[in-house]
């Protein structure tokens, strides 16, 4: 994994957050706290896309999901 260097700047409030974060959760840098919630971010909106994309099912192709068998029928 190729690591980028960041700078940014944040309100005291969210650093101090950042930073009792890091203790009681035994992180060992304020960066792992980050890309913790940067990962938590992108999970929630690859959430969003995947139920987007399930509402955008074709009914008519789920019919054929059972591929001829009966609706108590098991193999």
């Amino acid at each position: 994994m190729s690591i980028q260097k960041l700078s940014i700047s944040i309100p005291q409030q969210q650093f101090e957050f950042i930073e009792k974060y890091q203790a009681q959760h035994h992180y060992k840098t304020r960066s792992e706290v980050i890309r913790e919630a940067l990962y938590l971010l992108q999970q929630t909106q690859l959430e969003a896309c995947y139920k987007e994309a399930s509402q955008e099912i074709d009914n008519a192709f789920e019919v054929t999901n059972m591929d001829g068998l009966e609706e108590d029928e098991t193999w």
